[in-house]
């Protein structure tokens, strides 16, 4: 039985392989639509690395931006299955341009009144997790920001399944032992596990 279901996943991911094949060959014809499923498919873990990068403010017009390189750039492409860490180095070297090129932001005081504290919690947990390791980083983001699940993730990346769930664990755990075991359940509450 396990054998009939290893045929199965393979047969899936053939599918899917040649499901985005078909659609990065039609985007270098100049279809938009395929672009337009492109970015669907794609756009939530770009989404996710940038914003593990750079600032959240900048984050939406960088996703433009990479989507824009990738459009541009897409006959470049030598390995169609390989677009999903095609796009991500895209947006990985994206997010290291924009930081070489941007001024210094100047912090605004704590005492300043306004703000909402549940936004700046969430800003206080993004900054922790902008400090681990790039691999749970993006796992993560993928994760808790913009719901993927691990599968999505996988699919998305080119990671084995088992590698995301590693990734996830290990970053959760990282995350944990940052925030501390009370901080962490109450932002992330069950999220790491699928």
């Amino acid at each position: 039985m396990e054998h009939v279901l290893n045929l199965v996943a393979v047969h899936r991911v053939t599918d899917r392989e040649v499901s985005l094949s078909g659609t990065i060959r039609a985007v270098a014809a100049g279809d938009r639509d395929a672009f337009s499923r492109l970015y669907a498919d794609f756009s939530r873990m770009v989404h996710a690395i940038l914003l593990g990068r750079v600032p959240r403010r900048d984050v939406d017009d960088l996703v433009q931006d990479v989507f824009v390189t990738a459009y541009t750039r897409i006959r470049e492409l030598r390995e169609p299955a390989a677009f999903g860490g095609w796009i991500a180095t895209i947006a990985r070297n994206r997010a290291t341009d924009y930081l070489r090129q941007s001024r210094e932001q100047v912090e605004l005081p704590d005492e300043l009144p306004g703000g909402d504290p549940i936004e700046a919690e969430t800003f206080a947990v993004l900054e922790v997790i902008r400090g681990l390791p790039e691999a749970y980083r993006d796992t993560l983001l993928m994760r808790l920001v913009e719901g993927m699940s691990g599968q999505e993730i996988a699919d998305r990346t080119g990671l084995a399944p088992g590698s995301v769930r590693v990734n996830l664990h290990r970053g959760m755990k990282l995350l944990r032992e940052k925030l501390g075991p009370a901080e962490a359940g109450h932002y992330v509450r069950g999220k790491d596990h699928e």
